[in-house]
């Protein structure tokens, strides 16, 4: 494996966590763990499917990435100040 295929692996790797999880209602998809696991994860995903030029790919996780990223900018918003 090179480095692409580790990086898009952990990149997957993080989402699937972040969907098990939720599915066993350890986490919800309003926790912080959940949009950070996804957002790191979709990054990842996206960076190594820019690395082996998969076009289809990127937009995918680009997106989800860009979802996450909103999740997470929501999430700091409503986040209450100390």
């Amino acid at each position: 494996m090179n480095i692409s295929d580790w990086i898009g692996f952990i990149g997957v790797f993080l989402i699937l966590i972040a969907y098990f999880l939720n599915e066993i209602n350890q986490i919800t998809n309003k926790d912080i763990a959940f949009i950070l696991l996804n957002l790191i994860g979709a990054s990842l995903a996206c960076l190594a499917s820019i690395l082996i030029n998969y076009v289809p790919f990127i937009l995918l996780e680009a997106a989800w990435a860009l979802v996450s990223l909103v999740s997470l900018i929501n999430y700091l918003k409503k986040k209450p100040s100390i």
